[in-house]
């Protein structure tokens, strides 16, 4: 039994040295973490709390996984791991995470690029298309750096409620108000932030959740339009993004996560 909670131990301070992000205490197959939940794993991992090799996550990164507390291992397991195992071992587990996470990154980068290429692409077929509509003119920019909702916008504000009868807050509305369309989106969505961080929650708002409850108030809202509010609330500085904690395959819902420079955010708080 002892052989048993010792090896139990050494793998777990093992995946522990190699996720500084932290990992679940107890888990199955199909939750990756540090300890099987077994009686076994159970009483090894109690061993590790009770020692010292293991130390909690900050609190709101654990909270953001949504699977309870995070561990990782401290500078005694790291010592305790080094005593037991070859440091080359430990070098090598280092070169795996770091070879994961690196494909990881290159996966995500290239697909934020081919975004931004389908988005430059889209607006310059809107920058083609608006100026034929009537009563609409596109004011003259050299290399023109306003987003593609700053486009609608101006389409949207040009009380254009007979050309686009079927948009959101248009139809049927005083052209005058008809550019009000998104600023009703950003004060639903300030809104929401605000009471969600009045309700004392344990952790910022998830985008999904900030996104459900801004579409029940504004009827029509798409995730694009949705992820441009975001963007330009936490450009003008009236909210914080917050990352990702976990690895992106962990994403539970990731069409909705959001790149913010070189940022996967995926939670969002009120900027007072």
């Amino acid at each position: 039994m002892a052989d048993k909670s010792h090896h139990l131990v050494v793998s777990a301070l093992s995946r522990a040295v190699a996720d500084p992000g932290g990992l679940p205490l107890l888990g199955g197959k199909a939750a990756p973490a540090l300890f099987p939940a077994t009686a076994a794993g159970k009483l090894a991992a109690q061993r590790c709390q009770d020692e010292g090799y293991l130390q909690v996550v900050a609190a709101s990164d654990a909270a953001r996984r949504g699977r309870g507390e995070a561990w990782t291992i401290s500078d005694k397991g790291l010592g305790y791991l080094l005593d037991q195992v070859s440091p080359r071992q430990v070098l090598e587990d280092f070169v795996r995470a770091l070879e994961a996470r690196q494909a990881q990154a290159a996966e995500l980068l290239d697909t934020a690029r081919r975004m931004h290429q389908t988005l430059d692409a889209l607006k310059a077929r809107v920058e083609q298309v608006l100026p034929r509509v009537p009563h609409f003119s596109l004011p003259e920019r050299d290399g023109d750096p306003r987003p593609l909702a700053a486009l609608f916008a101006a389409f949207l504000k040009n009380g254009n409620s007979h050309i686009a009868p079927g948009l959101p807050g248009v139809s049927g509305e005083d052209p005058r108000q008809a550019g009000g369309y998104m600023d009703r989106v950003d004060a639903a969505l300030l809104g929401h932030l605000e009471r969600w961080q009045g309700s004392g929650a344990s952790e910022d708002c998830p985008l999904p959740e900030l996104y459900r409850r801004t579409a029940a108030d504004v009827p029509g809202l798409t995730l694009g339009v949705f992820h441009d509010a975001v963007r330009r609330l936490h450009d003008a500085e009236k909210l914080y993004v917050h990352p990702w904690p976990g690895p992106l395959y962990d994403l539970p819902e990731p069409s909705f996560a959001l790149l913010v420079g070189h940022l996967v955010a995926y939670y969002a708080s009120i900027r007072r």
